[in-house]
């Protein structure tokens, strides 16, 4: 079963599958999970992204989502994102299987990171 067949999209109906590639070269997977307080609920691809670092992965080289029209990851999957990546590559498809690439970079311009904050503190960014 995909991982956009496991979504939970009881209010919405839209099913959204992640698939995020770490540098390891294993594949992290993640599905959209609503909640009634819908402000709860967790978008697929931080849902990928938040299992991948469970699992001890903190580099990654790109993220794959499927939705019925191919739409591109949202502001805070992409500000989630670019905080290990900022050169991620993101394949969008839809579920007839067209699909475009782009660089997280240019979805997600001047993008907020460790280096708007202090300076002296020790964060490893891949850039």
């Amino acid at each position: 079963m995909t991982a956009q067949q496991q979504a939970y999209a009881p209010y919405s109906g839209f099913a959204v599958g992640a698939a995020l590639l770490g540098a390891d070269g294993r594949t992290y997977t993640g599905c959209n999970v609503e909640n009634a307080s819908y402000g709860l609920s967790i978008c697929a691809e931080r849902n990928a992204l938040f299992h991948a670092i469970a699992e001890g992965q903190r580099e990654f080289e790109a993220v794959a989502v499927v939705t019925e029209n191919g739409v591109t990851p949202c502001g805070a999957c992409r500000q989630v994102l670019v905080e290990f990546n900022p050169k991620m590559t993101v394949i969008v498809a839809d579920t007839a299987g067209n699909r475009r690439v782009y660089n997280l970079g240019d979805l997600l311009l001047d993008a907020f990171g460790p280096e708007q904050l202090d300076s002296t503190k020790d964060v490893k960014r891949k850039t």
